[in-house]
């Protein structure tokens, strides 16, 4: 069987940052490890937290600087130790923007987020 990476049809990036993880009433503060057009890998900060569990609904707020972010609706694919995959299930327009410029400066290739974006487009 293929492992994920395998199957995996959207380049991740790897992307350091700060962001946090809204869960209902509850904000936490995560580490971004990396994101792509369908979803994040997060590291929960506070290990005492109850984790969120698979399939719950989650809102990513990712800070590129003080007036930039990008705001992801997702629901919890795995949680593997403190790590938490999102896949992502909406992003608003100036999101969506935001984040297709960070991949393309990333990626070095627009043609590769061209195609990404055309197959977003028909999942």
């Amino acid at each position: 069987m293929p492992d994920s990476h395998e199957r995996r049809h959207f380049k991740r990036i790897l992307f350091d940052a700060s962001a946090r993880l809204k869960e209902g009433g509850a904000v936490n503060d995560v580490h971004l490890l990396d994101v792509s057009l369908k979803g994040a890998l997060i590291e929960l900060r506070d290990k005492d937290r109850p984790h969120p569990g698979v399939g719950q609904l989650v809102v990513l707020d990712i800070g590129l600087d003080d007036s930039v972010h990008i705001e992801m609706q997702g629901k919890v694919s795995h949680v593997e130790a403190d790590h938490v995959g999102i896949e992502a299930t909406g992003i608003d327009i100036d999101s969506i923007t935001h984040l297709r410029r960070l991949l393309e400066l990333n990626l070095g290739d627009s043609r590769i987020l061209d195609r990404e974006l055309a197959a977003l487009y028909h999942d």
